[in-house]
Parts: C-alpha cells; structure tokens; sequence
C-alpha cells in the first residue's frame, strides 16, 4: 500500500523501486539516477513526460518518492563498474519534496563511499544544503539550469522552481566552496533580449561562471500547447514565442549568435547542446 499526501496541489505517494541506478544515452553520463518520478517544479516546456511515458495533463500535478532508493543504490554500487551518474534526467533531484525526504542527499552519500563521478543539473538554490557532501568527491559538477533573466516569465513556465536570483546566488555558493559549476541556458527564452543576455552573463560571470551550455526549445509532441497556454494572453510574447519555435524566423539563431559572442567576450567557454 502507498503512502499519499498533497503538497502544492501535488498528489505525493510513497513507492518501492527495484532499480535505482539505469543505463544513460546521454552522452556524458554512464549511469542516471532519479530519486523522484515526476516534478513539482511544473514546467511547461518539460520533456520529461515524453520520455517517462506520462500523460502531460498530468505532469507536475504528482511526484512517486521512492524511499527505498538509498538503500537499493547501496547494494548496486558493490557491483557496478565506475561511471558517471547523472542526476537526475527526468525530474530535478531538489524539488521542493526533496527538502523532506532527502533522498538525493542519501543517495549522494552512498555515491561517496565508492566516489562515483556525480553530475547534478537542477533549478533549485537546494542544492547547497549538500554542498558539505558533494565537495567531498574527487569529481562532482552542478548545473544550474537558468532560461531567463525575467523572472516574472520564469513564474509563468517554471511556476515552482526557485527563483533565477536565487539559483544565481546558490551558483556562486558552489564555486565559492570548489564545486565545478556550469550554467545551462536552455531553453532559452525566445524572448531574451541581447541586453538581456549580456546582464545574465554579467550576473553569471560575477557569480564564478567559466562554463555556459545552451539549447533550443525541445519540440516533443505536447510541449508547444503547454507552453502556448501559458502565454496565449500575452500578445507580444506569444506571437514572439510562435515565430520563433513555429515559423521561419531566424531570431533565435541570432540570439543563440549573440550569446556565443558575449560569452566569448567574457572568456566563458560556450557549447550547444546537440541532442
């Protein structure tokens, strides 16, 4: 029987797993390890529902705690050849529920004992609860996913992730205690400004940035109606969103050109996803 609370309008239920370290595509990472199924952050742009096969009606309205997960890594880890994991891939190791359950801080623990290289990307300023731990690793990096400099947008697509001042100050924490620490951009903001990018790669380069990694929006079926919902009301930004993703617009290319060059102006080294 499964254990079920509600947080923010988030049905929240206690499970077992059996796995808790998987095989990754991505490239970079051997392993993925996701504490959380489903994500109370809520964006509108996710591509994980695609990938986790789950209704996107239903994405960010429910979050599975697999509270077992620290001890069924304990056990993997005695066999498994050394890697990099990669958390998480398909939900933010700290979401908000991670504050209670501390299942990706558990899991890091055990990661510790054998000293498996970690890689974390997330949207919360959480992270630096675990900071004592991840400085322990001989290799350990976070990213900081980071789409807009306006963070009344960022409300609006990302309406429970922390907040982007927040996620900025919690970058320059991680560098200031040696954590290799990158920005991902991605996806970033059709409607940034070129003044927009290059008041975030100040704040950026401020904060100990020496890394800069940026994509596109991720087209999945579904992703454009859950975002054209959130900006139908707003003429300008949707009509800059639509040309942008759907029409035959350059602007974004442009954009992503101006980026490249304001952080080469900046001496900060700058890839593009191409996955």
């Amino acid at each position: 029987m499964t254990h079920q609370t509600r947080q923010m309008n988030v049905k929240v239920t206690e499970v077992k797993c059996l796995t808790a370290l998987s095989q990754s595509r991505l490239p970079g990472f051997d392993y993925s390890l996701n504490p959380y199924k489903g994500c109370a952050h809520g964006c509108r742009y996710c591509y994980a529902p695609n990938i986790v096969r789950v209704s996107r009606k239903d994405w960010g309205k429910f979050v599975q705690v697999k509270r077992n997960i620290p001890k069924v890594l304990a056990s993997e880890l005695k066999n498994k050849n050394e890697g990099v994991v990669g958390i998480s891939t398909t939900t933010d190791p700290y979401q908000p529920l991670e504050k209670k359950y501390k299942l990706t801080r558990y899991c890091l623990e055990q990661l510790l004992r054998y000293d498996f290289p970690v890689s974390i990307i997330t949207k919360s300023s959480l992270v630096t609860r675990d900071i004592d731990i991840l400085k322990e690793f001989s290799d350990a990096e976070v990213g900081f996913t980071i789409t807009t400099r306006n963070d009344k947008e960022r409300k609006i697509m990302e309406p429970f992730a922390s907040s982007i001042e927040s996620r900025i100050q919690a970058f320059e924490e991680c560098v200031e205690n040696g954590i290799m620490t990158y920005a991902f951009l991605g996806p970033l903001y059709p409607t940034a400004t070129k003044e927009d990018l290059i008041v975030l790669i100040d704040k950026l380069k401020d904060a100990g940035a020496s890394k800069i990694m940026a994509d596109k929006l991720n087209l999945k079926p579904g992703v454009w109606d859950s975002v054209y919902e959130g900006i139908k009301d707003d003429f300008v930004n949707c009509r800059i969103w639509k040309e942008s993703i759907l029409g035959d617009s350059n602007d974004y290319d442009s954009l992503f050109l101006h980026l490249k060059n304001i952080s080469s102006e900046n001496d900060l080294e700058f890839e593009m996803q191409d996955y």
